[in-house]
């Protein structure tokens, strides 16, 4: 069954339900074996700079390179537990429609494994959560991870 999951999204912020679905990812490119291939995925959401009066690039910067640091450790975690093909990418913009429909289509990928989200009902139902957005939406199965 999982011989056709070669091309493994998974959406990483930093949450142990993320951290959850990325040891889940890195087993299912173990599985498939020198064809799987694992890409790593941070969405930094720039709506949330629309608020901040102070906002400038280096702003931006500081957070990419945060992200770079945690996506390396992340890719090196993969590659320790044995996965050959692993690369990350950095995306900037809404986190919902850019895990759901742009980055799959861009690397190709065959699943998402995403971390169950840390939302309570009522959070859910006033900012929606980008997990169920990504299980509504998405063209690729989705496998939802528990923390």
């Amino acid at each position: 069954m999982t011989a056709n999951y070669n091309k493994i999204l998974v959406p990483m912020d930093g949450s142990k339900e993320s951290e959850a679905a990325l040891v889940r990812a890195i087993e299912l490119a173990n599985d498939v074996g020198e064809s799987g291939v694992l890409s790593i995925l941070n969405v930094i959401d720039t709506r949330s700079f629309q608020n901040v009066a102070s906002f400038d690039d280096t702003m931006v910067e500081a957070m990419s390179d945060e992200t770079r640091k945690s996506l390396e450790k992340y890719k090196q975690q993969a590659l320790d537990a044995g996965v050959k093909n692993v690369d990350y990418l950095i995306e900037y913009g809404s986190p919902k429609t850019l895990i759901a429909k742009e980055v799959p289509n861009e690397v190709s990928a065959d699943i998402i494994v995403i971390g169950a989200t840390g939302l309570n009902a009522v959070e859910r139902l006033v900012i929606g959560s980008v997990t169920e957005f990504v299980t509504r939406t998405s063209k690729v199965d989705v496998l939802v991870v528990r923390g």
